[in-house]
């Protein structure tokens, strides 16, 4: 990078190029955030990506000895692997380069066993990364500099919003909320398709239904100055039928008890990633 207030690599590696990596690499490709991208990836590099003229690939680290280091290191790879992927990347472990690494549950500390006294990023993104619409929320090791949180926010805000925390333990809840948030979201389409079925719509309608009402519920939530429990009431006439289906999903055994129950869950597996 070429000056304290720079928000451009000049060379980045991303390593993993699978959903999440193909879906930040698309975002940082169309918003130019480095001059060069080179893809580790023993599995390919996807056909979305061939023939870029910005994009090179590699199957291996080793591919890259003889080549100078890179700017910043992206790791997007799963949290059960990256133990063993990382030590190839410690000989770039110097002042200029960024680490930043999106596996859950991977502890700034513990990537910092295998990579040494580098600047290191921790990130929790998630999969609306795909369509520009990801939330990513990050935490910085100290001795990531100015210069290097802007080239990180630059990163993430090409593939969406995003929010820096200074406390790390709170990314195993970060993770549990909005990591593997996106499932739950379409879990709640399946299940409210599946229902409408059950009460007699066509499953095309069902599911058109359900995809659109979440969606459009979604965007409004995100553009109103109004929170959802106020967003809930608009929509809740005493007596009628959205009324009737509140009283079972707010049950003491319903919707609030489940959501508790699988939030601890998943920080718990958060956690148990970190070991």
């Amino acid at each position: 990078m070429n000056g304290a207030a720079a928000a451009k690599a000049d060379r980045l590696i991303l390593v993993g190029c699978g959903q999440m990596g193909s879906a930040m690499l698309r975002g940082w490709l169309a918003g130019g955030a480095a001059a060069q991208f080179v893809v580790i990836e023993p599995a390919g590099l996807p056909a979305a990506f061939s023939g870029n003229p910005a994009v090179a690939f590699c199957r291996t680290a080793g591919e890259l000895a003889d080549q100078p280091g890179p700017d910043a290191v992206v790791f997007a790879v799963k949290p059960q692997i990256i133990d063993d992927v990382l030590p190839a990347y410690r000989r770039w472990a110097r002042p200029q380069t960024l680490f930043l690494s999106i596996a859950a549950g991977k502890t700034i500390a513990g990537l910092a066993r295998h990579l040494g006294d580098a600047a290191i990023v921790r990130v929790m993104p998630n999969t609306p990364a795909a369509i520009g619409r990801a939330i990513s929320v990050a935490c910085a090791n100290p001795r990531v500099s100015p210069a290097q949180k802007g080239l990180s926010e630059a990163l993430l805000t090409a593939v969406g919003d995003s929010v820096w925390v200074e406390d790390e333990a709170l990314m195993d809840a970060v993770t549990a909320v909005s990591g593997s948030g996106p499932a739950y979201v379409f879990l709640l389409i399946e299940t409210l398709a599946a229902a409408g079925e059950k009460a007699g719509l066509p499953p095309e309608l069902a599911l058109r239904l359900a995809r659109d009402t979440v969606a459009g519920a979604g965007e409004l939530a995100r553009q109103s100055s109004e929170n959802p429990g106020k967003l809930r009431e608009n929509v809740t006439s005493p007596g009628g039928t959205t009324r009737a289906a509140l009283d079972v999903l707010m049950a003491p055994d319903g919707m609030a008890r489940l959501l508790d129950r699988a939030i601890a869950a998943a920080t718990a597996r958060s956690r148990e990633l970190a070991s």
